[in-house]
């Protein structure tokens, strides 16, 4: 066995009859004889490398001899027997000792008998401790030939079952969990990268499983990857956390597709070697469940609590007011919370065409309460179409919003132009303010000239305009108003708004019946 000599500096040539430059570092035949002659070093006896190598299997092993004597003997089998290298080498066969003697003969016929076989035999045998326990073994034995071809021994690498089992076991569990497992299941490297997915996994990225390995996650989710990693780098650098977590990501659109957000219940587990001395981390376990319906219903089913409460502590603290148009404020109030930013309360006068005067407004900056506005009985100016005409036209309830010409809103809500439609069960018409052609750098301008138009504050985008009705007459329309960091308004809004009109509505008629009574005694 020869080593290579180490890459250097050009060492200096030593004094001697000057050579041609071609043959100045080529050895001459007689100096690679010489080398090749050369002892090999005193440390490199064979039977030193084989006895370091049987100290460092992570196998008990034993050997015999042609006539069944034990000849080798290494640290791991003496772990699990207790008998030391001196305690057992020399002897003839187990019997007595390693075996019982009533298990004696069938186990020293099989071991003896793997010389004249061919291949490799597995048993199983109960073998005896030192100490005198008893521990079942999983023994893989194969014949020693030697030079001559004549059998020369055996050798039998052995562990106890039940770590054989765990093993086995540990495999099955890995395998079963890639292929069969409900749950989605990444195996993520050191550097944040997929090296093992299953099918459930590779199902909810909208991918293949060859082709999600060693992709960024970066170029599967467009939101919630900062979130997914910093979780990741936590667990590689921590360990796992106590409990799963749920995670809102944004896959990426597909081929012909959009881009979806899904809630995902995931835990993680720090991966390591068992085979280092010191833990080295190999990656993390990933394994997710996709639970958006489930939290989707839970928000949903708070929501309807909070607003169903809050209609009975309006309904409480109106029924205290003197004043049915104060009464008719405070529902509006109520509803504000976590539901608008601005309300607007249009009164409907008598006569044909329908005009609306402006009676309640919340202040136009940072909010308030909806206060009554100066009587002026002046109609209010609103352009053809506007959803508040719409509202009294239809009965019902309007939707509205400002997007671009891009057909985006602020918060990204997908049409082209701005859309208003009627509640849960009426129609849709578009083309109420239509997106403006200018560039998209002047966005915040074009959204407070669509705000302005209609009258309303400067910051509202998206605007829910319901009619108020009572004993089959119309009396105004309530608006409710968002700025653009919230999202449009949808149909179970629509829905709340207009259970907040029917209370509203109720309180206008009262207010409109005692003017009628006062004037008349007047």
């Amino acid at each position: 066995m020869t080593a290579s000599r180490p890459s250097g500096p050009t060492r200096p040539a030593r004094p001697g009859p000057e050579r041609p430059d071609d043959a100045a570092d080529t050895p001459s035949e007689e100096d690679t004889a010489a080398r090749n002659d050369l002892p090999p070093p005193a440390d490199c006896d064979d039977s030193d490398l084989l006895a370091a190598l049987l100290e460092g299997m992570d196998a008990a092993l034993c050997a015999f001899d042609a006539d069944g004597v034990v000849t080798h003997w290494n640290r791991e089998a003496q772990r699990i027997l207790g008998w030391t290298a001196e305690e057992a080498v020399g002897r003839h066969g187990l019997a007595g000792w390693a075996v019982r003697e009533a298990d004696a003969d069938e186990v020293q016929g099989r071991l003896l008998g793997v010389m004249a076989a061919e291949g490799r035999q597995v048993h199983e045998f109960a073998l005896v401790t030192k100490a005198g326990g008893r521990v079942l073994v999983r023994t893989q034995s194969a014949g020693v030939r030697g030079a001559d071809g004549r059998p020369a021994g055996v050798y039998c690498a052995f562990s106890e079952v039940h770590a054989q089992i765990d093993l086995e076991r540990s495999i099955a569990l890995s395998e079963a969990l890639f292929e069969d497992a409900a749950w989605g299941l990444v195996l993520v490297d050191a550097d944040l990268r997929p090296a093992v997915a299953n099918e459930q996994a590779a199902r909810a990225l909208r991918t293949d499983r060859s082709a999600l390995l060693g992709r960024p996650l970066g170029e599967l989710l467009s939101q919630g990857v900062e979130e997914l990693e910093s979780a990741l780098q936590h667990v590689l650098a921590e360990g796992a956390p106590p409990a799963p977590a749920d995670v809102w990501v944004t896959l990426r659109a597909g081929a012909g597709g959009a881009e979806e957000r899904r809630c995902w219940r995931c835990g993680f587990l720090r991966l390591a070697s068992p085979l280092a001395e010191e833990p080295v981390p190999l990656g993390v376990g990933w394994f997710f469940h996709d639970v958006t319906d489930v939290r989707q219903a839970e928000r949903e089913s708070s929501l309807l609590r909070f607003r169903g409460n809050q209609l009975h502590r309006a309904a409480r603290t109106a029924a205290e007011c003197e004043d049915p148009l104060e009464a008719a404020t405070v529902f509006l109030d109520f509803a504000l919370a976590g539901f608008a930013d601005h309300a607007l309360l249009d009164l409907a006068s008598d006569g044909e065409p329908v005009r609306l005067v402006r009676a309640a407004a919340t202040p136009a900056g940072s909010g308030g309460p909806c206060s009554p506005v100066v009587p002026g009985g002046i109609p209010l100016r609103y352009i053809e179409g506007h959803p508040a005409l719409l509202a009294v036209e239809r009965a019902g309830s309007v939707r509205a919003s400002w997007r671009n010409r891009a057909g985006q809103s602020p918060r990204g809500a997908a049409g082209a132009g701005s859309g208003t439609d009627r509640g849960p069960a009426g129609p849709t018409a578009a083309g109420v303010g239509a997106a403006s052609a200018e560039p998209a750098a002047g966005a915040g301008d074009q959204a407070r000239q669509w705000a302005a138009a209609r009258q309303w504050p400067e910051d509202s985008v998206h605007a829910l305009c319901v009619v108020l009705r009572s004993r089959g007459r119309t009396l105004g329309v309530a608006t409710f108003l968002r700025a653009g960091g919230r999202n449009a308004f949808e149909r179970t809004d629509a829905s709340y708004a207009e259970d907040v009109a029917c209370r509203v509505g109720g309180a206008l008629d009262l207010a409109e019946q005692l003017d009628r009574r006062g004037r008349g005694r007047a």
